[in-house]
């Protein structure tokens, strides 16, 4: 359910220096939510909150009011103007009062396309504030929202040094429009301590059921679904706690024969009457539904639930079943006979009560306001580069080959660093690879396809051999002894800025080679197209990946490589998406490596046909379609003035290179080798 932080950092919070923490959450009006504040602040850490000053939670206007745990001056209410939380607007002039002080984090806990997120990110903007921000996220449902909203959405997530999310899905979701890195998953806080069990047993067999709903009266919770599911089973009850507009339609339906005297509305219940009503139940249904506006973004009841000793038996809509987890039943939505039967399972079958309310209460204790808090001071260590992962300090880097055919050029690639945890992946499957990897003593792994260089990384990325340590990305056509990698290393560790550092290079006949580029973009491809290039030369901002050292903490940040890229350009998206988190790369220049150079290939045409393709994918995904076919004329324009001016060979890859560009370099690499994927492969 929860994204582990994935390496161990140095020391406790508190060893570190505390960070000075600004978030902004328009539900902090309510004072139980501000849980997580006092989390933070119990952390070593201090953190201020704006919020508004009154909102509408659930169908009450709730106002803000002190909290004896809320140290003074750490909450500021805040005016807000409109009432649905992605059209709203706070009064600007406390988040201009605030956005002036120094902070360590900003944590906009707003949807990326709410006008609220907006309006701070332009205030953060004006006031020249420095501090990374993170951003919130529910949203599970892919929706393109109209211009203007989907442009700032794009640009906040791109922009933005941390992703809080509530599922898995809605993470995806904020990737796919933009966002650089690994989104986090953190679930929605429960008290566990006000939510505590009572001791108590299933029922008997001869009692009845005690069902309980919690939530709001609304067509999309299901309430009718679950209503038709205690009348198909007489030997349930059902107590319903909440309002909203289905509620006097849910009445009528209550009133059935078949239900006549079996069901309870409460009404709305306040937080300090919720744990009792919770603790005299047997079993908690959420019988959510699907529409086409709306999903389960997460249902914080079902861990309330939990946490109270109650087993619960949801619906398989949206987060429910991440939520969930092993510890209740799922259902189908919309299927009254299923839940009922899974209902009556839960309180009838020996020790499945038992089972799953034990399970249930282990998965709150992930969702203690104790546990989010811990979870968002690591985030915040990872926004600000200061969490350090001790494996990485302490351990050679672990070695990351793709290889492809070529055993020979492999070999002394491998020889010089066997004394390393190497991983060689190899996409060609050849047994002389597997058996050269079991002379040399270095683990062997064939994917069983050939799904580029970037998926083969992955690969290894996601079965590491030194969990939290560096990674060193070896082409198997170059060199470097184990003395240099280690100064790489040194060098990487010495600057916790750095994202990844790559050393100079030589090919076979000693000649340099360069090693450190400009990012592309469509201005430098007219720059270049127009004989300026050494305007571009100026720029050094990211390393190739032909031999290349990367730092666990980014890889932890940023995720791997993206294997939409078959061949090139794979490393300078990763190093793109690092830099919009604020990691820098670098040049050593003290280590040498050789490296042959596209010497695993024997088809000079299809290589730069290749290269071309990784260039526009890359520029599409950075500059959308506009900024492609800005960049694809300025190459064009190039290409042919080379065509036309150079003689001989420079002059005939000139037109080789008008003509891929012509048609789209994606197009003639997909007509001439449709990208591989695992199930042609198999075939």
């Amino acid at each position: 359910m929860l994204r582990s932080s994935g390496f161990g950092m140095t020391g406790a919070d508190r060893t570190l220096r505390p960070m000075r923490v600004l978030r902004v959450f328009h539900s902090g009006v309510v004072a139980a939510w501000r849980a997580r504040e006092r989390g933070i602040r119990a952390r070593g850490h201090e953190v201020t909150l704006l919020s508004s000053a009154r909102w509408n939670e659930g169908g009450s206007v709730v106002e803000l009011q002190p909290h004896p745990d809320d140290p003074e001056g750490t909450v500021e209410p805040v005016a807000t103007a409109g009432t649905h939380p992605a059209l709203f607007v706070y009064d600007p002039r406390p988040l201009w009062r605030a956005l002036g002080r120094r902070w360590d984090v900003i944590d906009l806990h707003e949807e990326p396309f709410a006008v609220a997120t907006l309006e701070a990110l332009v205030i953060r903007a004006l006031r020249r504030q420095r501090a990374p921000y993170a951003l919130y996220s529910a949203q599970n449902l892919d929706k393109r929202y109209p211009v203007p909203f989907r442009w700032w959405e794009r640009w906040a997530l791109r922009h933005a040094r941390a992703v809080i999310v509530c599922s898995t899905e809605a993470g995806e979701i904020c990737r796919r429009k933009g966002f650089p890195g690994v989104p986090d998953v953190v679930p929605l806080g429960v008290d566990v301590e006000r939510f505590s069990p009572a001791e108590r047993r299933p029922p008997a067999p001869d009692a009845p059921v005690q069902v309980g709903y919690v939530g709001r009266l609304a067509a999309h919770k299901g309430v009718d679904v679950l209503l038709r599911a205690v009348a198909g089973c007489p030997d349930l009850e059902l107590t319903v706690v909440g309002a909203g507009p289905q509620e006097e339609e849910l009445r009528q339906l209550a009133t059935a024969r078949n239900l006549r005297g079996r069901v309870r509305f409460v009404g709305s219940a306040t937080p300090e009457q919720l744990p009792g009503l919770l603790r005299r139940m047997d079993v908690l249904a959420v019988p959510s539904r699907t529409t086409p506006g709306w999903v389960e973004q997460f249902g914080r009841v079902v861990v309330e639930g939990m946490a109270a000793g109650v087993p619960v038996v949801a619906s398989d809509s949206g987060s429910l079943p991440d939520v969930v987890g092993d510890g209740g039943l799922l259902v189908p939505e919309g299927a009254p006979v299923a839940l009922g039967e899974a209902l009556r399972r839960m309180c009838r079958e020996p020790g499945l009560w038992e089972q799953l309310r034990k399970r249930g209460l282990h998965r709150a204790q992930a969702c203690s306001w104790e546990q989010v808090a811990k979870r968002y001071a690591e985030i915040y260590r990872r926004m600000t580069h200061t969490a350090r992962s001790e494996v990485a300090d302490t351990t050679d880097p672990e070695v990351v080959v793709v290889a492809y055919g070529s055993p020979q050029l492999l070999r002394s690639a491998l020889e010089p660093v066997r004394e390393l945890a190497v991983t060689v992946v190899d996409n060609s499957s050849l047994p002389e690879i597997r058996d050269l990897c079991g002379e040399l003593g270095v683990r062997y792994l064939d994917p069983g396809w050939n799904g580029g260089f970037a998926a083969g990384v992955n690969q290894a990325l996601s079965d590491r051999r030194v969990p939290g340590a560096d990674v060193l990305l070896l082409n198997p056509d170059a060199v470097v002894d184990v003395n240099g990698v280690r100064h790489l290393h040194r060098v990487l560790r010495a600057d916790p800025d750095l994202a990844s550092v790559a050393p100079a290079q030589v090919d076979a006949e000693g000649r340099p080679a360069r090693v450190a580029w400009p990012f592309p973009t469509p201005v430098r491809s007219w720059v270049e197209a127009v004989g300026l290039g050494r305007v571009n030369d100026r720029h050094e901002d990211y390393v190739i990946g032909s031999v290349l050292v990367m730092r666990a903490e980014a890889l932890e940040q940023v995720g791997g490589f993206d294997d939409h890229f078959f061949l090139y350009a794979e490393e300078t998206d990763w190093a793109r998406r690092a830099s919009l988190m604020g990691w820098q790369h670098r040049l050593v220049p003290e280590v040498t490596a050789l490296h042959v150079g596209a010497a695993t290939s024997t088809d000079p045409g299809r290589r730069e046909t290749q290269f071309y393709a990784g260039q526009e994918r890359y520029l599409r995904k950075h500059f959308g379609a506009v900024g492609w076919q800005a960049a694809r004329v300025g190459q064009l324009v190039g290409a042919v003035a080379r065509a036309v001016a150079l003689p001989g060979d420079r002059g005939s890859r000139a037109r080789a290179r008008s003509a891929v560009l012509a048609r789209g370099p994606l197009a003639v690499e997909a007509q001439a080798a449709p990208p591989p994927t695992p199930d042609r492969a198999a075939a």
